[in-house]
């Protein structure tokens, strides 16, 4: 069978998919080790039977719900390529929104001290070292496989000077910093989401902190200052349902400057505060 032939086979069994084309030459891509050029600079080269076969097993498991990013084994997020596996989130678009926050308090040639607090795949972390190279970014997870995983992503992009800690949160921090920002796990144990899509297969602990959603924020909100040099910002990333809560908490733990940015859904996405 040629590419052309796979590729419409797999556009046919993965119908029921808004992005079929896509999925099917993203998982072709992969199963021939080749960019999508490839396939569209090749539609008639036949294909031989080993990748065929690995390439309709890679197709299978996306018809029954399992990740592009998991399939393949990487994501697009900002500027950079990462390596994902199920032992983290796989890092969403609009996550992009916290990164464009953070960089507009980080001024260009600023040489502040930055925390990304429970990294997971370390897209935000190595998204603002990526930008901005004279700031001292660390990084933190509970998670020995996500820290090792984004140590991975940190050597691949040239990112090494990205510091990496063990731990719960703003736990093993040492110091003050000028910036921390968080995207931690925000979703309701009752969830229905949690039994839907991508969620479906994505670790449980990144997904939801307990029974209401909040109980991230209410570790990170009471301990975080602590980390933070007075006038220093936190920014969060939330459900869009969570954000009065969340200003609450903040004004609860004397932050000012509060404020919410909605993502490009209209939704409120990111709170802002800064420390008193």
């Amino acid at each position: 069978m040629t590419i052309r032939d796979l590729l419409d086979l797999a556009r046919g069994k993965l119908a029921a998919s808004d992005s079929a084309g896509i999925d099917a030459e993203l998982l072709l891509g992969h199963a021939l080790e080749v960019k999508r050029s490839f396939l569209y600079a090749n539609p008639g080269l036949d294909v031989p039977a080993r990748r065929r076969s690995r390439f309709l097993e890679l197709v299978r498991r996306r018809q029954q719900g399992e990740p592009i990013a998991y399939l393949i084994g990487r994501r697009p997020f900002w500027t950079l390529d990462l390596e994902v596996t199920p032992d983290v989130l796989i890092p969403r678009p609009e996550t992009e929104l916290l990164v464009e926050c953070a960089l507009e308090r980080l001024p260009a040639a600023s040489s502040r001290r930055v925390a990304d607090l429970g990294t997971g795949s370390g897209a935000i972390a190595l998204a603002i070292a990526r930008e901005r190279p004279a700031c001292e970014v660390h990084a933190t997870d509970c998670s020995k496989a996500a820290l090792a995983l984004a140590q991975r992503n940190a050597r691949r992009h040239g990112l090494d000077r990205v510091c990496f800690h063990a731990g719960n949160w703003a736990e093993p921090l040492n110091g003050s910093f000028d910036l921390i920002v968080s995207n931690p796990p925000y979703v309701a144990r009752d969830d229905a989401h949690l039994s839907t899509g991508d969620c479906r297969f994505e670790p449980e602990m990144a997904l939801t902190p307990g029974q209401s959603g909040m109980e991230a924020f209410v570790e990170i909100t009471a301990t975080a200052g602590a980390r933070l040099q007075a006038g220093g910002w936190l920014l969060l990333e939330h459900g869009f349902d969570q954000a009065e809560a969340l200003q609450a908490l903040l004004d609860q733990h004397h932050y000012r400057e509060i404020q919410c940015v909605k993502d490009l859904a209209g939704h409120d996405r990111v709170c802002i505060a800064r420390k008193h």
